[in-house]
C-alpha cells in the first residue's frame, strides 16, 4: 500500500499548529532494519542630449539580456516534465505503466510538539521509473548539458548524467495510499546534536492520497511512547521511516524541540559548488561532475554542530523534487544529519517557483514559534522577469530579510555568500534594500567560510567586523560598478571597493551587453 500527503501550496498558509486526526496506529513492528549512510536509501536507475537616468534607460535592454543568459539553466529547472508528459512521449499505455515496480521518493521531514504530543511532517513523491532503452536515455540526457554530450564524457561522469536523467523521467502516480513504519534510528554521519529516539517504533496508515502530481506532505500525530517531550529536552531525536512495499522509501524524521537553534541552509553555491548563474557549469556540475563541497564549509558547519547541542539543521533547496536523492545523498556524506524540502512538482513554473521558498520557510517558522533560526545561502539565486529590472530579484535577498520583518523574535542570523564578489562568472545583479532596516549584527554578507569563524551566534553577534559590506541598499553588482541605492550603512562604510563584486566583462554581459550599456551610460553624462 502506499499514501501521500498532498500539498496545498497556495500563497496564503494555513496554520501549521493545528494537529491533524490521529491516522490508524498498529502495534510497534519487529523489524530491525539496517539503514547504511546516507541514511536516504538510494540506488541509481540505469535507466538628448539632456542627462537621463542610467537605470531607467537601461532598464528594458538589461532585462533582456539577464533573461537570454538565464534561459538555459531557468528553462531546465522550472519546466521538469510532468509524469503523463513522460508516458505519452515513450509510447507507454496504462497497462504498461501499471507493470512498473511502484517507488517512493521520502523526503526527511521534521516534527513538531504540541498538546496533542508529536506532529510528524511526512512528504514524498509516488511514482514509477520507466525502462527507458540506453540510445533514448543519452538522448535526453544531453538535452541537459550544454557545449558537449554524455557519449565525449568520462564513463564516470556519464553515468551520472544518464542516471538523474532517468530520476526525472518518471511517471507521477495520483490517488495512491502509503504506509510507512517508524523505528529508532542508529545515528551515522555527522549528528548535529541529534541523538536515536528512545522509543517510537509503529505502523502509520497515511490517510490521505497522494496529488494529482504524487505528492504528499503533511503533518500525521504519531504514537509518542518512548519518546522525550519536545518541550522537556534540547535534543533532536531522530526516527527511520520506512514505507511499506518498496524498498525506496526509507528517509530519516527529525523530531525538534520546542526551543533552540536551527539552522536553514541553501545547498548550490553555498554548501557545493554550483555555478547556477552560468548556464553551461550550472547544468554540468549538476548533471555529470560529482558534487562538490564549496572550499571549507564542511568545516564550518562540524563545528556548529558540535558546539551547539540544541542545533537543528534542515537544507531548503528550491531544487525539483525529481533531483532530490543526490542532493540528500551529498549533504548526508558531507555536513550534519537534518530535515529536507525541495521544491514540489505543484511549484513547477517560473512564477510559482519564486515563491516556494518563501512558502517553505514560513512553515517551519510558524511550526517552530520558540526557535530561533540561523538563514543562510548565497545572492545568486535569482529570479528574471523580462519586462522591467525592478523585477529582478534574488528570492533569498527578497524572503531572508522579510523573515526577520516578519518574524522578528526568531530570526539570528542571516548569513548571505556574495557570489558576485567571489566567482568572476557570476554578473547577477542583487538587491540589498531589503536589509536597511535591519541590525547589521544580525546579517552578514561574506567572501569565503572562514568569515563565519569565531562568530557567537548563540548570542547572536553575527557581523565580522573586518568583512566590509559596501552595502547600498539597492541594486549592486550592476555592469561599470553601478549600484542603486541610498548609501553604505554606517557601520560598514568603506572605500574598499565599490561595489559588492562586478567580476570582468565577459560572461553575461558580454561585449555586445557592454557596447550597449556603454552607448547608453555614455549619452547620459
Amino acid at each position: 500500500m502506499f499514501k501521500l500527503v498532498s500539498l496545498a501550496v497556495m500563497i496564503a498558509l494555513p496554520s501549521i499548529s493545528a494537529s491533524p486526526a490521529p491516522p490508524n496506529v498498529a502495534a510497534a513492528l519487529p523489524e530491525q532494519p539496517l539503514i547504511t549512510p546516507p541514511p536516504v536509501a538510494w540506488t541509481p536507475s540505469k535507466t538628448t542630449n539632456a542627462k537621463r537616468g542610467i537605470i531607467s534607460d537601461i532598464d528594458s535592454d538589461l532585462s533582456s539580456l539577464l533573461a537570454s543568459a538565464s534561459s538555459d539553466v531557468a528553462a531546465v529547472f522550472s519546466d521538469f516534465p510532468a509524469g503523463a508528459d513522460v508516458q505519452s512521449s515513450l509510447g507507454l499505455d496504462d497497462s504498461q505503466v501499471a507493470a512498473l515496480p511502484t517507488q517512493v521518493l521520502n523526503l526527511p521531514g521534521y516534527a513538531n510538539y504540541t498538546e496533542q504530543g508529536w506532529n510528524l511532517r511526512f512528504r514524498a513523491m509516488v511514482y514509477k521509473q520507466p525502462d527507458i532503452n540506453q540510445s533514448k536515455l543519452n538522448d535526453l540526457a544531453n538535452g541537459f548539458l550544454i557545449g558537449t554530450s554524455v557519449q565525449s564524457l568520462p564513463a564516470a561522469e556519464s553515468s551520472q548524467a544518464v542516471n538523474l536523467t532517468a530520476e526525472i523521467y518518471v511517471i507521477q502516480q495520483s490517488n495512491q495510499n502509503i504506509t510507512f513504519s517508524l523505528a529508532p534510528a542508529p545515528i551515522e554521519g555527522v549528528d548535529g546534536g541529534a541523538v536515536t529516539a528512545g522509543g517510537g517504533s509503529q505502523i502509520i496508515d497515511y490517510p490521505i492520497p497522494t496529488t494529482e502530481e504524487g505528492d504528499v506532505d503533511g503533518f500525521v500525530q504519531i504514537n509518542n511512547a518512548g519518546l522525550m517531550p519536545g518541550n522537556a529536552t534540547n535534543q533532536t531525536q531522530v526516527l527511520n521511516e520506512y514505507v511499506q512495499g518498496t524498498s525506496t522509501g526509507n528517509a530519516s524524521a527529525y523530531l525538534v524541540p520546542d526551543q533552540g537553534m536551527t539552522i536553514i541552509s541553501d545547498i548550490d553555491d553555498i554548501l557545493r559548488i554550483t555555478q547556477i548563474y552560468d548556464p553551461k557549469n550550472g547544468l554540468f556540475n549538476t548533471f555529470a561532475k560529482p558534487f562538490v563541497p564549496w572550499m571549507n564549509m564542511p568545516e564550518i558547519y562540524l563545528n556548529w554542530s558540535t558546539s551547539l547541542t540544541d542545533f537543528h539543521f534542515h537544507y531548503l533547496t528550491t531544487t525539483p523534487e525529481q533531483a532530490t536523492r543526490p542532493y540528500m545523498s551529498f549533504i548526508y556524506a558531507n555536513y550534519p544529519l537534518g530535515s529536507f524540502d525541495t521544491r514540489p512538482l505543484n511549484f513547477s513554473n517560473t512564477a510559482a517557483t519564486v515563491s516556494i521558498r518563501k512558502y517553505l520557510l514560513e512553515r517551519i517558522f510558524q511550526t517552530f514559534p520558540q526557535r530561533k533560526f540561523i538563514l543562510i545561502a548565497d545572492t545568486s539565486n535569482v529570479r528574471i522577469s523580462a519586462t522591467s529590472l525592478s523585477y529582478i530579484m534574488s528570492d533569498v535577498m527578497r524572503d531572508y530579510p522579510l523573515m526577520a520583518t516578519e518574524f522578528p523574535n526568531q530570526v539570528q542570523c542571516i548569513f548571505l555568500r556574495n557570489t558576485t564578489a567571489t566567482d568572476p562568472l557570476d554578473h547577477f545583479p542583487y538587491d540589498t534594500s531589503g536589509f536597511q532596516s535591519l541590525n547589521q549584527q544580525s546579517y552578514m554578507f561574506f567572501l569565503v567560510p572562514d568569515d563565519l569563524k569565531n562568530l557567537d551566534v548563540a548570542n547572536g553577534h553575527c557581523y565580522n567586523a573586518s568583512i566590509k559590506q559596501n552595502l547600498t541598499f539597492g541594486y549592486q553588482g550592476l555592469p561599470f560598478g553601478l549600484s542603486t541605492g541610498s548609501g553604505n550603512s554606517s557601520s560598514n562604510s568603506t572605500s574598499n571597493g565599490s561595489r559588492m563584486g562586478l567580476g570582468g566583462n565577459e560572461g553575461l554581459w558580454g561585449w555586445a551587453g557592454l557596447a550597449l550599456l556603454g552607448s547608453l551610460v555614455f549619452g547620459a553624462l
